[in-house]
């Protein structure tokens, strides 16, 4: 609901009830049950009511327990094994360094309401620190994509060109072939990268034997863009390892042209740009056209969905009747204007400082494979400064910014499943450290904390999404190292994406290549809606 500011306007009640229950319950044992009704002007009704279903009704209800507090069973809900250690003193020691990492359940509903509101604020181009990116993608694949695609992926040193062909929708052939890029071409000239990339593209299709072919290509430019249009891609800033200053401010998609066409020697036709994440959704969306959201977790971390249109302010163009389109949130900097400070930890604020661009990618900082390592790597530091770990005797590994990779933190964690410790030792000789059984168990609840929290962030604005969409049914595409390599990231998202929208039935799936297959198939939607429009 919106007041006549144009402002999004809701509030939420909670109510606690207390009833007298005498049916085989001895000594009249009361019950507490808490409630939330949301209310948009006047209107109420129950939202999530009794929030976890009956699993929260048990918990609150038990007349073997004394009444809690209405957020409890989602403290317990959420709250990872306690630390086992026979050194009360060193148990208490980890424990309080944690104790913030450590999510509360009115942390998380916070969390949820401030997501939601940065979702409204970006999607009506209100301040905010999602950018809500249109990307003027209205429809899915339909069965019907049929001949050949090409796909053009860059997103770091080496890239890729894809030749797809498609029969009624399904891909009967792809060919993929990989070219590295030079760090003068990374770090020199604009017109020089894309001279590269379109001589690249033409040595493909040259060996291919398609040079007289025509070949719509799908561009996935996986760098922070602004979209004008399904084929205009403004490049805002380059990350990584590229740095091309004369690129910053322009058109990917025209420079990617004007290159192709200064060569003359194919019949390419750039017809879309986009982002791994929207790939990954259209790539979900081939495999479970229930796919409705996609998300990458892996160095990096985004996500995308299917908004309302009506709902979509951004515009430019010409509107063709359209009822849905895919939303780039860029979730990576969420809470990059200061709204996620309050569960931002000390930790967190040195592995910022730390950082190549600090004071950005806020959300990114806590969640991705880029910086979970690194986060228990400070962690670390800071309990063998306190000589509660290794005996207070640090290594010179330890002490080098990203010298403990998320891949650790997933092989430790392994452990932690397997109840075993058959990689951490390992781990921790390679960093030169000497330990002892309760460094090994206290490591494993550092790495166990840490993911547990990046599950659950994910999880909450997860769960808004989903809870934003008016499907019966939602199939969530994932693609990224950090979900395929972490034991037990899947397993967590799935209980608590459950916990915090009960009511909405929805499946993670595995979606891989997004990048390069979902680029395809985009071109081959935009070569629809280009022949559908050019008859209207």
């Amino acid at each position: 609901m919106y007041d006549r500011s144009g402002n999004y306007r809701s509030f939420d009640i909670w109510v606690y009830l207390q009833c007298n229950v005498t049916d085989n319950w001895p000594d009249h044992h009361t019950v507490h049950v808490s409630c939330k009704f949301t209310t948009y002007f006047g209107h109420t009704g129950p939202s999530s009511c009794i929030y976890g279903g009956i699993e929260g009704w048990n918990k609150m209800a038990s007349p073997t327990s004394r009444p809690e507090p209405a957020l409890s069973w989602l403290d317990s809900a959420i709250r990872v094994k306690p630390l086992q250690l026979a050194d009360s003193w060193k148990k208490q020691q980890v424990e309080d360094a944690l104790k913030k990492i450590h999510l509360t359940g009115a942390q998380v509903l916070r969390i949820k309401e401030v997501f939601h509101s940065e979702v409204e604020r970006g999607i009506h181009e209100q301040p905010s620190s999602l950018q809500m990116e249109n990307t003027y993608i209205p429809e899915l694949p339909n069965g019907t994509e049929e001949g050949m695609f090409l796909a053009l992926d860059l997103g770091g040193t080496n890239f890729r060109v894809i030749l797809l062909e498609l029969s009624n929708g399904a891909l009967i052939r792809e060919n993929v072939k990989r070219y590295h890029i030079r760090e003068e071409l990374r770090l020199g000239c604009g017109e020089r990268l894309f001279d590269f990339l379109a001589e690249c593209v033409s040595d493909f299709v040259r060996s291919q034997n398609l040079g007289g072919t025509r070949l719509p290509l799908g561009f996935t430019f996986s760098f922070p863009m602004i979209q004008k249009g399904l084929d205009v891609g403004i490049l805002l800033t380059w990350t990584k390892s590229f740095n091309c200053p004369s690129v910053v401010g322009r058109d990917a998609v025209q420079m990617l042209r004007e290159a192709i066409n200064r060569r003359g020697d194919t019949h390419v036709e750039v017809l879309a740009v986009l982002n791994d994440t929207t790939g990954t959704l259209i790539q979900g969306a081939v495999l479970d056209k229930k796919t409705a959201i996609a998300l990458i977790l892996g160095t990096g971390s985004n996500a995308c969905y299917i908004e309302r249109a009506d709902r979509v302010q951004h515009w430019e163009g010409q509107r063709h009747g359209e009822k849905e389109v895919i939303i780039d949130i860029e979730w990576g900097a969420f809470g990059d204007n200061g709204v996620l400070d309050f569960i931002k930890t000390d930790y967190d604020r040195k592995v910022d400082e730390n950082s190549l661009i600090t004071n950005s990618f806020t959300f990114e900082k806590y969640i991705s494979g880029k910086y979970l390592g690194e986060i228990v790597r400070v962690i670390v530091v800071k309990l063998v400064e306190d000589c509660v770990l290794f005996g207070g005797t640090v290594s010179d590994a330890l002490l080098t910014t990203g010298a403990f990779t998320t891949s650790f933190v997933s092989l430790i964690e392994q452990d932690t499943v397997g109840n075993n410790c058959e990689n951490t030792p390992e781990i921790l000789d390679k960093l030169g450290l000497s330990y002892n059984a309760d460094d090994i168990a206290i490591m494993k609840y550092i790495c166990e904390t840490v993911s547990n929290r990046a599950a659950l962030l994910v999880s909450i604005c997860t769960a808004t999404l989903l809870e934003r969409l008016d499907r019966p049914d939602t199939t969530i595409a994932v693609d990224g190292s950090l979900y395929k390599y972490h034991p037990r990231l899947k397993s967590w998202m799935n209980k608590y994406i459950h916990l915090l929208a009960p009511e909405k039935k929805f499946k993670l799936l595995l979606a891989e290549d997004g990048s390069g297959k979902g680029a395809g198939l985009v071109a081959a939607i935009a070569l629809r809606l280009k022949q559908r429009f050019s008859q209207t």
